[in-house]
């Protein structure tokens, strides 16, 4: 793919749509099958340079996941709880996959001999501090092999006590899920008690629900006041993974901001495990029609001589959401607040300050009070003719994917390496240009 992309405004649509697998879920599925006894089948999962990560990382385990059917399926047989070291000394190079960084190191605390985990500079510069905290005091023997609080890291595989973490609030849901996913193999198991709100909580109820799909429920007080898991074994499990509710944002947002259209999400609705389906509900809150059904949820712009409005709407429980919602903003009337998304400061670069930058390039302020953001569109629609503006990224998937929606309104947006989307959508493009395709 090119350095850069310009992004061509398409006329109105009625498209539906089939995300690729969920990479939350993929990722998941993944860590559990090698963690259970014998073996699993994982359906359509998402082939991706973040799953790959995962794949390769469990490649190097000796683990050996075969795809079948192009991809459309991988087969992993599991060694009931044991993580396997073939070298004695493990290198895994996860590049910036993060979900696969923090469950991994919380995976290798319980197998044997030592690995070590890397990745690319951005990944040394997110915090782990608070998921290597957790996992030293419950026996976990986890090194530092650079900046205290950073990867890379060296971790010793030993039995784990496992016990009682009292959990502050986390700069990441992933701390949480890394520590609950290996909670069946600690002697005592695990239990959290938190100090505060979860950050992107449903992406914790996501791992809770897909363990149990593995055969290991745990149990949950009050409103996720306390999480506990007892010690026992992951059996191998068949599973379908779901289209991904983030990847399928972008094509929502589309049908809310390009006037008379529509678009129908194919796979996901009510019955998902993804908290970020309910982007679609933001989307209603702005003026947007909305049909969500069990398997399905479809979007459409508002009727003829209406506009999309801003909104004020916390984001906590969908913080990959926020960049959406930013590009959405800018054809919507009035300001809109996103709230409480202060953990967009640690993922593939710092969201915010990105935000604030490639916003201003489409005319738009973006006023950051805390872990808030306020944004103002321009003031008037003379801005979506003729205004040029190159779109830098980041190195961050979900600057490209967003910001091209806003491409498909306005003319002038070009999108510099737009081939970061390989992170978690390869042909998010070629997706995307078929939108204007006739049905």
């Amino acid at each position: 793919m090119n350095d850069s992309l310009a992004i061509t405004p398409i006329r109105p649509f009625n498209a539906t749509v089939r995300p690729p697998g969920s990479k939350s879920l993929t990722n998941r599925a993944l860590l559990l099958a090698a963690l259970a006894q014998g073996q699993s089948v994982i359906h359509n999962p998402l082939l991706a340079d973040d799953t790959r990560q995962m794949l390769g990382a469990l490649e190097a385990l000796g683990l050996a996941p075969v795809m079948e059917q192009d991809g459309e399926r991988i087969r992993l047989t599991g060694q009931a709880g044991k993580l396997p070291n073939p070298s004695g000394n493990t290198q895994l190079h996860l590049g910036n996959a993060g979900t696969a960084f923090r469950f991994l190191t919380a995976a290798c605390c319980v197998g044997e001999g030592t690995y070590e985990l890397d990745g690319i500079e951005r990944m040394r510069e997110r915090p782990i501090g608070q998921l290597v905290d957790a996992l030293r005091g419950i026996g976990g023997r986890v090194e530092y092999l650079g900046q205290e609080g950073y990867p890379p890291l060296r971790v010793t595989g030993t039995r784990l006590r496992g016990g009682e973490i009292d959990m502050p609030p986390t700069l990441s849901s992933q701390y949480i899920s890394a520590l609950l996913q290996i909670g069946p193999r600690c002697d005592e198991g695990i239990s959290l008690r938190f100090d505060g709100p979860i950050v992107s909580r449903p992406y914790v109820e996501m791992t809770l629900r897909l363990m149990a799909r593995f055969g290991v429920k745990a149990n949950v007080y009050g409103p996720f006041i306390r999480i506990s898991v007892e010690p026992g074994t992951y059996k191998g499990a068949e599973y379908t993974v779901e289209p991904d509710a983030s990847s399928a944002s972008y094509f929502l947002a589309a049908a809310a901001i390009v006037p008379e259209s529509r678009c129908t999400i194919e796979g996901l609705g009510k019955g998902s495990l993804q908290g970020d389906v309910r982007f679609a509900d933001v989307l209603h809150e702005m003026g947007a029609g909305l049909m969500f059904g069990q398997d399905f949820i479809t979007v459409i712009a508002p009727p003829k001589g209406q506009t999309l409005r801003g909104i004020d709407v916390d984001l906590n429980d969908m913080p990959d959401m926020a960049q959406t919602l930013a590009v959405v903003s800018l054809f919507a009337k009035g300001q809109t607040t996103i709230r409480n998304v202060g953990n967009l400061r640690v993922k593939e670069t710092d969201r915010i300050a990105a935000l604030q930058n490639e916003l201003a390039k489409l005319g738009a302020t973006v006023d950051v009070q805390g872990d808030d953001l306020t944004i103002t569109p321009p003031a008037n629609d003379d801005w979506l003719q003729g205004r040029q503006a190159t779109i830098d990224t980041y190195n961050d998937h979900r600057m490209a994917m967003s910001f091209a929606v806003a491409g498909l309104r306005m003319p002038g947006v070009v999108i510099n390496d737009p081939a970061c989307v390989d992170k978690t959508f390869p042909d998010y493009f070629e997706q995307l240009e078929r939108l204007g395709d006739p049905m």
